[in-house]
């Protein structure tokens, strides 16, 4: 079992500054146990809780999780509804905790699908996150790798037509226009469950990210299971396309 991390030893332990995390395995949890799915998510709704704390603690700067995909909506509506509700729920709590925790979560994906309730928290939580340094828990909701890379490219090209932008593009001035921009790209992508595909997840950001995949479904995952993930992350080798020592 990799040791607990402390907060304050990122320099030395070469934590990640960012862990993105696919939430994988709430409707499995809940069938091995006889229940309804919906009662998987709520389980995993508090699991999300314990790891973006223990994040914070130890010193991740960001923790990025993909929480509603864009085709997620294809799932049975009772499941959709409690989603919604789950997430209603964990806004406003964030809304009533992040001025006295000074902290900061940002929603990333197309909210203009939710409910107009949804979007007024979604834009509470941006506005109050603008207001502090620290720790941030993004939370990618509607959300798809490739709709997201389509949808800045009809930025930049509206930008463009509107000669706001002179022509010409390097990846640095795409990346400005995602919904993640100002925020560095995860060093650390975990997603447990047992699948091992990204699932159009952060398909831009995660082109350099170190992958770490385990069977443990996302309720059962513990701050133990993220420390074995940062261990792993520890011992790889991130050259970057460079040759090492040539």
């Amino acid at each position: 079992m990799a040791n607990t991390i402390k907060a304050g030893e990122q320099e030395r332990s070469g934590l990640p500054r960012h862990i993105a995390i696919i939430l994988d395995g709430n409707g499995r949890w809940a069938k091995k146990r006889g229940l309804p799915r919906t009662a998987g998510h709520a389980v995993g709704a508090e699991t999300f809780r314990k790891i973006a704390t223990y994040c914070k603690n130890i010193g991740v700067e960001y923790l990025t999780v993909y929480a509603f995909s864009t085709e997620n909506w294809k799932r049975p509506p009772e499941e959709v509804k409690t989603i919604m509700k789950l997430l209603k729920n964990y806004l406003q709590e964030a809304i009533d905790t992040m001025e006295k925790d000074k902290i900061k979560m940002k929603v990333l994906g197309d909210v203009d699908e939710l409910s107009d309730e949804l979007k007024e928290m979604v834009a509470h939580t941006n506005e109050i996150s603008q207001r502090y340094e620290g720790f941030q828990a993004n939370i990618c909701l509607n959300y798809g790798g490739r709709a997201e890379i389509v949808k800045a490219a009809e930025r930049y090209a509206a930008d463009l037509a509107a000669g706001k932008v002179q022509p010409g593009l390097d990846e640095a001035g795409f990346a400005s226009y995602l919904y993640s921009a100002g925020i560095p790209d995860p060093d650390l992508l975990i997603r447990p469950g047992g699948e091992k595909r990204l699932s159009n997840f952060l398909l831009w950001q995660c082109a350099y990210s170190e992958f770490y995949y385990t069977d443990v479904l996302w309720p059962d995952f513990s701050t133990a299971e993220l420390d074995k993930a940062i261990a792993e992350f520890q011992s790889r080798d991130r050259r970057y396309g460079k040759v090492k020592n040539p």
